[in-house]
């Protein structure tokens, strides 16, 4: 196969986001009848309405929060005690981790009462947040420049779908109708340095961030059209992924043919254009 040459640029924009800090809010739980929830230091639980400590946590200790009425309560000594409010945060005193879901988080938990069941959202950073996706959605063990390019893959597909979830008081869910997302628990060193070396960077149609839809394996092609509409971005292109079954829609980036391009030599970034097309690479500006 000849190596395909491409030209990109990064680009340095002022990007426009709901978010100006690229924070966000990833769903854990959704209208769940309790949530056990912890931190690895000792943390606090603050009313969201008056920003008042209303229960303190010990370190790696687990507390168990249930509905009661219109307002959450936690158990502790074999009883349930109600903090007097429908919606709490839990956090860090010091710099530490939160929990929830038997796995370790970085950021906070956010925990809403919502018509008598809990939500358990996790506010975090959003490179924190690519952190704990890039190993959820692609083997540690594959070719680096493939890890890159699921990072610039996940980061621009949050951006462009930021407040998606807002029906559930979130942006995302932490599965694979939106990302699979596995928090601080998933991190590894190699997916960590793939994220932190593509730090802020996006790809760009027209100056929009784009929904950069990416799946495991096409058997060959990937489709041109996603769920009954063209994207300009997308086209059919051979999709170097012969050698596994087909597994998901087919659209975008196939995980599987980034890792065989890499290991031909490719970089991201020209995987990255491989798969959507005519595409810009931007840095996300701080100031924007």
């Amino acid at each position: 196969m000849k190596k395909i040459l491409v030209l990109f640029t990064i680009l340095i924009i002022n990007l426009i986001i709901a978010n100006p800090s690229y924070a966000i809010k990833i769903g854990l739980l959704t209208q769940v009848e309790e949530a056990g929830i912890g931190t690895n230091v000792n943390g606090r639980m603050i009313d969201v309405h008056t920003n008042k400590t209303v229960c303190t946590s010990d370190a790696m200790k687990g507390y168990m929060l249930v509905p009661y009425k219109n307002e959450i309560a936690v158990k502790t000594g074999g009883h349930f005690y109600t903090l007097g409010t429908d919606s709490i945060v839990l956090r860090p005193d010091t710099d530490g981790y939160v929990s929830t879901k038997g796995k370790w988080y970085r950021g906070k938990l956010m925990i809403k009462n919502m018509s008598g069941k809990l939500t358990v959202i996790n506010d975090i950073d959003l490179e924190s947040y690519i952190k704990g996706v890039v190993p959820s959605e692609m083997p540690a063990s594959w070719e680096f420049e493939a890890l890159k390019a699921q990072a610039i893959a996940a980061r621009s597909f949050a951006l462009a779908n930021l407040g998606k979830q807002s029906r559930n008081g979130y942006d995302l869910k932490d599965n694979t109708e939106d990302q699979a997302y596995g928090g601080a628990s998933a991190e590894t060193n190699i997916t960590n340095k793939a994220v932190d070396e593509t730090h802020g960077l996006v790809l760009t149609y027209d100056m929009k961030i784009i929904s950069a839809y990416y799946f495991a394996s096409a058997g060959g092609m990937t489709n041109t059209s996603i769920w009954g509409g063209d994207v300009p971005y997308l086209r059919a292109v051979p999709s170097f992924d012969d050698n596994v079954k087909k597994n998901g829609h087919g659209v975008g980036m196939s995980q599987h043919g980034a890792n065989n391009l890499a290991k031909q030599g490719y970089n991201a970034y020209q995987i990255l254009q491989y798969f959507y097309q005519n595409v810009k690479f931007a840095k996300l500006n701080n100031e924007s």
